[in-house]
């Protein structure tokens, strides 16, 4: 457990930055937590960086600190509302890599709608929990190999990244398919921990602009209002220009937006 000590000013108290355990740090004032750190590297390799702190000199502190002691790049994410703690971190030296808005979608196929969006022949949606696991892993590897080699995979949302092992399916049965009679050509994944979130809709690169995606999409969002769900939410970069227009086509609204931070 390391300690330096930061004086913030001649009127103020001593601020102590403590390491208290591996990527995580403290700062005291007067042995009162005023402030806290935390990085973490995701699955797929970056290293995210977050501090919890009430004031501008327990920010900083922390914030010189954990710098001194990470290798870069580091990354973060803030709300893009919260105009004090995105300045927080520019002042750090870090800058705007990309932005995420996030919608909210409804579910009644009226709204959206989705009522008549069907697969295009020879394909059948496979509703979550029914897959194939070995050949939703090999959709799932596809379509991973097919972002990696364009955009990369580190443009995605960081729910969809891949992990450690190269397991990148993590419960097969959240996922629903678009399946051909040989293989399967797209996949949706849904998630209903605080309320329904769609973390995934992809189609492998040669089947897109047939409708598949809507016919995916058509599929977990009438589900979900089947159960009782009115709506449903989803992440967007905003340079993926196809995604936006697929879910603002269907009714979905933006409600905010996320800045990832890179210094």
């Amino acid at each position: 457990m390391n300690s330096k000590p930061f004086t913030s000013g001649p009127r103020e108290n001593a601020v102590t930055i403590t390491r208290v355990a591996d990527r995580q740090w403290h700062a005291l004032d007067d042995d009162l937590v005023v402030g806290r750190g935390y990085a973490a590297r995701r699955a797929d390799g970056r290293l995210f960086v977050s501090i919890d702190a009430w004031h501008d000199a327990p920010f900083d502190r922390l914030a010189e600190a954990m710098l001194a002691e990470l290798p870069a790049p580091l990354h973060t994410v803030v709300d893009e509302a919260d105009a004090e703690l995105t300045a927080r971190w520019l002042r750090a030296g870090f800058t705007v890599r990309r932005r995420e808005w996030e919608y909210v979608v409804p579910t009644d196929p009226q709204d959206t709608g989705l009522g008549e969006a069907l697969p295009p022949s020879g394909v059948t949606i496979v509703p979550a929990g029914q897959a194939d696991e070995g050949l939703l892993r090999a959709v799932d590897r596809a379509i991973r190999d097919e972002v990696g080699a364009t955009v990369g995979w580190q443009s995605m949302p960081a729910e969809v990244v891949t992990f450690p092992e190269g397991d990148t399916i993590v419960d097969p049965s959240k996922y629903a398919v678009a399946a051909a009679p040989d293989r399967y050509l797209g996949l949706i994944r849904v998630v209903t921990v605080r309320g329904p979130r769609i973390g995934l809709v992809a189609v492998r690169t040669g089947e897109q602009r047939r409708g598949i995606a809507r016919a995916l999409l058509a599929h977990a969002l009438g589900t979900l209002h089947r159960s009782g769900f009115t709506e449903a939410r989803a992440e967007v970069q905003e340079s993926h220009h196809a995604a936006s227009a697929l879910f603002e086509g269907i009714g979905a609204r933006p409600t905010s937006s996320n800045l990832e931070l890179v210094r």
